[in-house]
């Protein structure tokens, strides 16, 4: 397991080992999620995009 801070609240995030760029992980404490964006050997957590839906327009 890797470490980083939420970006929103800063507590501890655990991340899997196994993380890959673009993965989505989700802070325990406030609920914010944040993207994965580099996972090689360094974690770097970004926020996470918001998803519009689009209802098949």
């Amino acid at each position: 397991m890797k470490n980083a801070n939420c970006l929103v609240c800063q507590s501890a995030i655990e991340v899997e080992n196994e993380a890959f760029v673009g993965e989505i992980v989700e802070c325990s404490d406030c609920g914010e999620e944040h993207e994965v964006v580099e996972a090689n050997g360094l974690l770097t957590l970004e926020l996470a995009p918001e998803i519009e839906e689009s209802w098949g327009e």
